[in-house]
């Protein structure tokens, strides 16, 4: 027993007379402060709070974080034009969007694909009409043009001797 106390001293003077190292605290390397683990201090590691003023830290509505996510990434026109696409019939009406569908927007040059020539010919006479209504919607000068296809119509040139002029026959396909 004698020798255990002995011992147990000869530690503890060694600890106090021995010098410290900065960062670390009063009770040496396993007694861990307050934090209860050895050797971390108290206040590292832990997440910093945002305190009472807001900042970037507080959670944040959807759509104020949406709303950044898509300013940061450029995509507002992206998703406007989409919001067209998605809304076509309510712009044009039932009638012409049964008939034809936008197929890309580039430049300010609106694609739209219809299902027949008597509906492309229709479609290129409300094209100034179209490219108001659309401007309202997305922004001004956002549609400059709509380019109007028809049908995608087989093709009438087969063999060597096929006629130069690509006449088939005289059908409307619609």
């Amino acid at each position: 027993m004698d020798l255990a106390r002995s011992i147990a001293r000869s530690i503890v003077g060694a600890a106090q007379n021995a010098p410290r190292r900065p960062g670390r605290r009063r009770g040496g390397e396993g007694s861990g402060g307050r934090s209860g683990q050895p050797g971390r201090q108290p206040g590292r590691g832990r997440p910093r709070t945002s305190g009472a003023f807001p900042d970037e830290r507080d959670p944040q509505l959807l759509d104020t974080s949406l709303g950044r996510l898509v300013s940061d990434q450029g995509w507002a026109m992206d998703l406007k034009v989409r919001g067209v696409f998605g809304r076509w019939s309510q712009i044009v009406g039932e009638e012409v969007s049964q008939h034809c569908a936008p197929t890309g927007l580039v430049d300010g040059r609106l694609t739209v694909r219809a299902d027949s020539t008597a509906w492309a010919t229709q479609l290129r006479l409300l094209a100034p009409t179209l490219v108001r209504r659309l401007n309202e919607e997305l922004g001004h000068g956002s549609v400059t043009v709509i380019d109007v296809e028809g049908p995608n119509l087989p093709s009438w040139k087969k063999g060597r001797l096929g006629s130069r002029d690509g006449r088939g026959p005289r059908d409307t396909y619609g």
